[in-house]
């Protein structure tokens, strides 16, 4: 078996002529510059503005820093965390004396990569800190206790992006290629449809909106738990998300470009300036600009759309940053240091801080294979008196050789002089500290290797990180790529060669490599099974009786007594469907009989059978319905589907009976009545089948056995229901809006969030295309039942928008009940 170490490629900018390449010679120093593209217009120069200098270098962290965020307490400090698999809180330590380390945090049993601050409730006014690890799981914080509060499980890979919304909800990614929306302990939804990890994830400021931006370099806008909208553009892995406005957002990737969207999914500008792959961005307060970090070692400070500032650091990965209330800037690096730089003279430090910061910075060993500084040619450099020359613009690199050794230097704006940024290495000998962590499959590795089989066979890609169990790891690589197991010990005893004595140190260096193919998970809709929802239209409504029961319109309810009592909701009993006409329904099935094959038609017996079952089922005879019967029954429902739906709506008015509502729902055969009736439910189908066949589903509800089976078998029968909502038919959408009405009242009854979660996010999704007033009302009630009584629904509907989408509802004139009802259920919000 042969092998060979991966050698990463680096990351290219997909922009001609690139306008910070570095040259030498001919008595000019190359430079660098950052520029903003806007569709029809010129490259923009960078300007600058009042200079950020260093405030303070923090140590406590013992590895890499990979996320920081701002805390609600102590005012004015942050949290971060880091690859030591802690987190800890920063608290100012006086005014401008920089920060000091309240406590440590523990809880994740590996790396923790991402953090983020919900925010204060009744319950914790200080709010919570989340944080998400590689150990799959996200562990809740209070501000002063260094244990969790409580641990969410649920994800199958590495969390690495976290966001939180108004009433307590969290947004997580993942690498296993999902988001999840989180409410206190619980997971509400999740969110599928990227094909590769999702790095980045934002809660937008308007109810119910979600981003989410992922290694398949997309970025998905999610409502209600469905995608809205999906925008393309970045040429690499998404890194990261920052929200500007209701309507505005940023994104970064490695493709080393940013990029500002509309929410309707236009890019209005993209900006270049990073040289690689860039970790984070992060928004001033009130305000448009932004800062960046990435692995071009250096924090980028964005004044009205250009690069005003840049700030080299003397670690290879910039990780990670966040903005000060105050407008300070705090980075994270691969150093373990966590760095503040600030534009306060108060605040920045001493002459001897920053002297051993550039100290540090000038020591600095700059590979030349990352490409941060273009392509060099040693032999063409000028000397030391190149330097005397000032520098075009802040930030600009300028290489010069002296005693054989190639230095970069970086010109400061507010300094007037050119600062050592570090040493050019040569190229070659690179280990594990220096050419660091890989990106394989969207994912983070210290290793990718290549395992040669056979000579002629192909290639496999063996992705392992340093805390892998190498057996393991060699299993699974076998076992994915259907490979012998007789290579077992070969596998493990060539990782563990090829590892031996490696370590994750505080001050390794991590330069990722490109990308490859992203994984096949399919793109599914959490709810649906499809990638997005194709909303139908729907018929004219037609309003029915006012001052009557609101569900089958007979007079048991007095529309006066409505306007001062809510009648509507919660619902206690299921709503069904009771009205038959049995000579027609006879009728239809003796005349498609007569032109069925010989394989189904039934016989006379079997005729007076379904007869005498529907005169039992519809109370007009005292009998009781037989096995025989309900066995023809089960012939007939198995009718070509051009033919059976009168079939279909015996079997609908059947179900309602104890004996056929036993003998359907029993052990033996409930699970091949549920398939049969989802058969139905093919957006392809004919609509009396798909109409039937709902109806069937609400009647069901009228026991408890068929509650039972409703309620085991909700979230498939859910799943294919919804679907049914694109349909342009007012019957249909009234039974899809009265089977969401029919769980919500079995819901109320139980302390399911997560069943309350998938009928909001339906009756949010079914709203949105239903114009039939009649199966809005019902939507309204569903609504209402889930959230009565029940606070953590009341949060999970206001974070979903649904609020928002029924307001228009409230101004209805005709029928009243729909007015009512809707401003019962706003009250409640």
């Amino acid at each position: 078996m042969e092998s060979r170490r991966l050698t990463p490629a680096r990351a290219v900018t997909p922009v001609p002529a690139r306008p910070w390449a570095v040259s030498g010679g001919g008595g000019r120093g190359g430079g660098e510059s950052c520029c903003v593209r806007t569709p029809g217009r010129a490259p923009a120069m960078a300007g600058n503005g009042s200079a950020y200098r260093l405030s303070c270098s923090l140590l406590g962290h013992e590895q890499d820093v990979r996320g920081l965020t701002c805390s609600l307490f102590p005012p004015g400090g942050f949290v971060s965390v880091s690859r030591d698999r802690t987190a800890r809180l920063w608290a100012p330590d006086g005014p401008n004396r920089g920060f000091a380390e309240m406590h440590c945090m523990s809880g994740h049993s590996n790396f923790v990569s991402c953090v983020c601050i919900i925010p204060p409730s009744d319950l914790y006014p200080r709010g919570l800190i989340a944080t998400g690890g590689n150990d799959h799981n996200i562990c809740i914080f209070t501000a002063d206790n260094p244990a969790p509060l409580y641990i969410l499980k649920g994800h199958k890979n590495t969390v690495c992006s976290l966001s939180s919304g108004k009433f307590g909800t969290l947004l997580s990614g993942s690498w296993d290629t999902t988001a999840k929306v989180w409410l206190n302990d619980r997971c509400m939804m999740t969110l599928q449809g990227h094909t590769a990890a999702i790095w980045a994830v934002k809660i937008l400021p308007e109810q119910g909106l979600m981003l989410t931006g992922s290694a398949d370099k997309t970025i998905k806008l999610w409502k209600a738990g469905r995608c809205e909208r999906t925008f393309t553009g970045h040429e690499d892995c998404v890194r990261g998300l920052a929200i500007l406005s209701e309507m505005e957002f940023l994104s970064c990737a490695n493709d080393a470009s940013v990029r500002r969207w509309q929410i309707s999914g236009e890019c209005l500008q993209v900006y270049y300036g990073h040289t690689n792959y860039i970790y984070s961005i992060s928004v001033f307060p009130q305000s448009k600009d932004f800062v960046t970090t990435g692995e071009d070692r250096s924090l980028r400070i964005w004044k009205h759309g250009e690069c005003a500032q840049t700030i080299r650091l003397p670690a290879q990965s910039v990780w990670c940053c966040c903005v000060l209330d105050n407008g300070d800037i705090v980075v994270g690096a691969s150093d373990g240091i966590i760095r503040v730089f600030t534009q306060s003279l108060e605040r920045t430090a001493s002459a001897e801080e920053i002297q051993a910061f550039e100290n540090e910075l000038s020591q600095a060993s700059i590979d030349p294979k990352t490409g941060d500084l273009g392509d060099i040619n040693a032999d063409d450099l000028p000397g030391r008196e190149h330097l005397k020359d000032p520098g075009t613009r802040d930030g600009q690199t300028r290489l010069i050789k002296d005693n054989g050794k190639v230095e970069a230097y970086q010109w400061s704006v507010s300094e007037g002089r050119w600062i050592k940024i570090g040493d050019v290495v040569g190229s070659s000998g690179a280990t594990q500290q220096t050419s660091g962590k890989v990106l394989f499959e969207g994912k983070e590795y210290d290793y990718v290797f290549t395992i040669d089989v056979n000579e002629n066979g192909p290639s496999y890609k063996l992705p392992y990180n340093i805390t892998d169990d190498p057996w393991l790891t060699a299993y699974n690589f076998l076992q994915k790529n259907d490979l012998n197991p007789m290579f077992l010990d070969q596998v493990a005893k060539f990782i563990m060669d090829n590892t031996k004595g490696q370590t994750l140190l505080s001050a390794g260096r991590y330069v990722p490599g490109s990308s490859s193919g992203s994984s096949t998970i399919p793109a599914t809709d959490p709810f649906t099974g499809a990638g997005r929802y194709v909303p139908g239209s729907a018929s004219n409504a037609v309003a029915p009786l006012v001052g009557v029961d609101p569900y089958t319109g007979m007079g048991a309810y007095q529309s006066a007594a409505a306007k001062v009592e809510n009648i509507y909701f919660p619902k206690k009993d299921a709503v069904t469907f009771d009205q038959a006409n049995p000579t027609q329904i006879l009728g239809k099935l003796k005349e498609l009989n007569g032109s069925a094959t010989e394989e189904h038609k039934l016989t006379e017996d079997d005729l007076i059978n379904l007869e005498k079952l529907l005169s039992a089922t519809c109370n007009t005879s005292a009998e009781t319905p037989t096995a025989q019967q309900l066995q023809t029954l089960r012939r007939a429902v198995n009718w070509p589907e051009d033919i059976v739906f009168p079939a279909l709506d015996i079997l609908r008015l059947s179900v309602r009976h104890p004996t056929a509502n036993e003998n359907f729902f029993s052990e033996k055969d409930h699970v091949q009545f549920i398939v049969l009736l989802l058969k139905f439910l093919n957006p392809k189908g004919k609509q009396a089948n798909q109409l039937l066949a709902l109806r069937t589903f609400c009647n069901c509800f009228v026991s408890q056995a068929g509650q039972k089976l409703m309620m085991e078998q909700r979230d498939e029968i859910m799943t294919q229901a919804i679907e049914m909502k694109s349909a342009n038919n007012k019957n249909i959408h009234i039974a899809l809006a009265t089977l969401t009405l029919n769980y919500a009242v079995c819901l109320h009854k139980v302390n399911n969030i997560e069943g309350k979660a998938q009928c909001l996010s339906v009756i949010g999704t079914v709203m949105e295309v239903v114009q039939d007033l009649e199966a809005v009302f019902r939507l309204l009630v569903a609504l209402g039942t889930l959230i009565s009584d029940d606070t953590n629904a009341v949060q999970l509907a206001k974070s979903l928008g649904v609020d928002s989408q029924i307001k228009k509802y409230a101004s209805v004139s005709e029928p009243a009940k729909v007015k009512e009802c809707c401003r019962f259920v706003l009250n409640l919000l």
